[in-house]
């Protein structure tokens, strides 16, 4: 499953990028399966948000359909918020 998240992670960054990610440059931020489903949240350092770059996916597998989604993100802007006393 984390295999399969990050190879599908890679596809995904290099279709929307342009450019080439292989599944040894992503790693996995995240991940919980429930039953037969499972969800993992992927990045890699082989591209930079702050290039315009997609380099953050959501990928979904619904085992009751066997299906996998991948959503592809970039950063678009970090605030930092204090916390009040």
């Amino acid at each position: 499953m984390i295999e399969k998240a990050k190879e599908l992670a890679s596809k995904a960054m290099s279709e929307v990028n342009g450019v080439d990610v292989k599944p040894e440059d992503c790693f996995v931020v995240w991940f919980c399966k429930t039953l037969q489903n499972w969800k993992a949240l992927v990045s890699t350092n082989a591209l930079k948000s702050t290039n315009e770059q997609a380099d953050y996916c959501e990928v979904t597998h619904n085992g009751d359909k066997n299906e996998t989604y991948v959503d592809v993100y970039r950063k678009a802007k970090n605030i930092c918020y204090l916390d009040e006393k």
